[in-house]
Parts: C-alpha cells; structure tokens; sequence
C-alpha cells in the first residue's frame, strides 16, 4: 500500500510522490490519519541542501490529525482520537525524559534527541503525507476537543512551543522588556508569548513588512527593519537604554544589512554571529538571551564567508563584562503544549493568526519556494493531506 508524501530530491527541488503507507512496529505505535501539517522555517534548511537532507526523505514534524489505528500496547488513545503531536519524538523514561529534557530523549535516536521527517534526529517519517507512525503514542499524542481551533492547535506541535521556550529560556517574567530578533512563525509566537505573559515593551526586529504588521497587530510590538536602521542601536533609543531581556528566533542564516548580494537573502549576504551579537549590545546587564533559532555543528555546502564547522564570532568579552546569561536548544515541546492547549481552549490564546496559507498537499512544492523567498504575505503555509 502507498500513500502521498512531500519528498526531497535535491536542493530546493521537493515533490509529493507516492510512499509506503506506515504500518505498526512497536505495541506502543499508533497511526495517524494527518489532517494539517505545516511547514516550517526549519524545513528550509534542509529545502535548501543546507543540512545533509537525503534523497527520498520525507519532510514535516508539525502534525496533527485523528488516530486511525493503535498497538495492542497503547491505553488511551483509540480510533477517532482527535491530536496533535510535538516535533520532538520522547519515550518518556529515559533520564532525559523523566527530567523533563523531552527534547533531547535518550532512546529514540542514536545521539539525544528525535524527530519526525528531520535530519540527524532518527529514522522517522515525515509527517508532511496522508499518513505518520506514532511511536511511544501513549506519551507523545496530545489529546484535543473533538472540533475546533484547527489553525490554532497546529501551532502546538512547534512554533508556539518554541516561541514560549524562547521566552522560558530568558526567564522573562511580567513587567519586564524584551527584544525578538526575528518575525518568522517562531519569532511572531516568541513575541505573543511575551504578550501573554505580561511583557511591558515587546521589539521585534526583521525586513519583511508583512511579519512586522503582525507583531504589531497581534503582539503590540514595536517594530524595526534593519535594513533601515542598525537593529541593536534603534532598540537602545527606543527604549531609553537596553532591554531586560532577548530573544534570538533567527539562527545561523541572519541576514546582514551591511553585506551585499543579488537579492535579499543571497546567501552572501549571510552573518552567523550577527544577531546574537547585537543582542549582547540590546540586552542590560545581568540580562538573559533565549537562543531557538537553529545553529548546526556543520554544512555541507556553505557559502564562502561561513564557517562549515558552525563556529560563531561572538563578542563574548561584552557579554561577560555585563554578565549576561543565555540559553540554548530545541524545545521540549511537552513541557509547555499541555498549557498552551488550554490556553486556546479557553480563548486566551490564538497563535492561528500566523497562518496566511491553506493548501492542498499537492501545493506543497510551490509553496516551498514561496516561503523560502520570504515572500511577502507568505508567514505559516498550512498542508492539508
């Protein structure tokens, strides 16, 4: 039997092919009949031939959908279940696990952590498809009200997660300020948690108009393109010196303004040490910086000014002569989407403003090359199998 699935062939080159349907291998799997998935900035990494992606692999890990089948071994799911999964895949009785540390699980890949559908994080299939394999379904199925909320609960399974572990991992507490570099899906979800949770001032940094209209419309931010203006300084006068706290939810491809190329995110205009580095200046002393956007240890292919082993020019002589504290990581999404679920549930929270796209499966290649432009409008591309 075969099902859809978006594959990758190459760089920026995807397809939706045929694929064998999963069946279940452990007592502990479930099936899921996927009704969203979506597409994520981190998918572009590998999009881009930029992290070692094989040929035939299946992509996505945000995922949500109704259990079709269960192993004898699973106790509270069945049939018809309504859920959605974290992109991190977890036992949950591995030391990690039992810590807390979901995100870096010591039994689903070879080294800490798993995933679905992404590089260096295990065997599993992409959730982008018809169908995924559930494993440990149990522990990692977050259970959701029969209808309802579609958009909303969809950005459970990363980017509102994420966007909250950002803020989590600067220890932003009520009353206090805070810069998000970055107005992708995980740096608009940073900013609205910041919102939630009471931040006094909320800047958001990015170049594509549309992101900062909504960091402004849905997280009260004030907002700085910094191909206008030097990002770090523009905060500083903003808010009449640097702010409590920061978050990073840009990575390793930060575009620097200062650098020229043929369009706007030619890869060489590319400075893996630019945001954090202006967050060591935005930031007070004795603040904290949360790191969520994506660093990796190497790349295949890249471009000329990067270093290949993921190595950073940091200014970390200022960042000690402040004290300032940071924190690093993916997020262990089952820490916070139990919360965040009930959040939507009860109207306190509704992430689904993100979403600008819904397609087809079949319109996942075009829109790859949509989202990768950073087209304007284009923010959160939602699939529907």
């Amino acid at each position: 039997m075969s099902i859809r699935g978006v594959v990758y062939h190459d760089s920026h080159d995807v397809s939706v092919d045929e694929i064998d349907e999963p069946t279940l291998e452990h007592p502990n799997d479930a099936i899921l009949d996927v009704t969203t998935t979506a597409i994520c900035g981190s998918d572009l990494h590998m999009y881009e031939g930029r992290a070692g992606a094989d040929e035939g692999m299946v992509f996505g890990h945000e995922i949500m959908g109704e259990i079709a089948e269960v192993g004898e071994g699973v106790d509270t799911l069945e049939p018809g279940d309504r859920v959605v999964l974290p992109f991190n895949i977890a036992c949950g009785f591995c030391e990690n696990c039992e810590e807390g540390n979901y995100n870096y699980c010591e039994t689903v890949a070879e080294t800490p952590g798993g995933a679905y559908g992404y590089v260096k994080m295990g065997p599993y299939q992409g959730g982008q498809a018809e169908k995924v394999r559930v494993p440990y379904a149990d522990f990692n199925a977050l259970s959701l009200p029969e209808e309802g909320h579609e958009e909303d609960f969809i950005m459970l399974a990363d980017v509102f997660p994420t966007g909250w572990h950002g803020t989590e991992l600067a220890d932003l507490q009520p009353g206090e300020s805070v810069a998000v570099f970055g107005a992708g899906p995980v740096g608009l979800m940073a900013a609205y948690s910041a919102k939630l949770k009471g931040a006094s001032e909320i800047y958001v940094v990015d170049r594509v108009e549309s992101r900062l209209e909504l960091a402004e419309d849905h997280c009260d931010a004030t907002t700085i393109n910094f191909e206008e203006t030097d990002a770090a300084e523009a905060i500083v006068d903003a808010h009449g010196g640097p702010v409590d706290k920061g978050v990073d939810a840009v990575g390793y491809q930060a575009i620097d303004s200062e650098r020229d190329g043929d369009h706007p995110y030619d890869h060489e205009r590319e400075n893996p040490s630019l945001v954090i580095n202006q967050l060591i200046q935005a930031v007070e002393a004795t603040g904290k910086i949360g790191i969520v956007g994506l660093y990796i240890s190497e790349e295949p292919d890249p471009p000329e000014q990067v270093d290949e082993q993921g190595l950073l020019n940091i200014d970390l002589g200022i960042a000690f002569e402040k004290g300032l504290q940071f924190g690093t990581g993916q997020c262990p999404v089952k820490r916070y989407n139990r919360r965040l679920r009930d959040m939507i549930v009860s109207g306190r929270a509704e992430p689904g403003f993100l979403v600008s796209h819904e397609v087809e499966l079949e319109d996942a290649p075009e829109m790859y090359e949509r989202f990768d432009e950073r087209e304007e409008g284009v923010t959160k591309v939602l699939l529907h199998p």
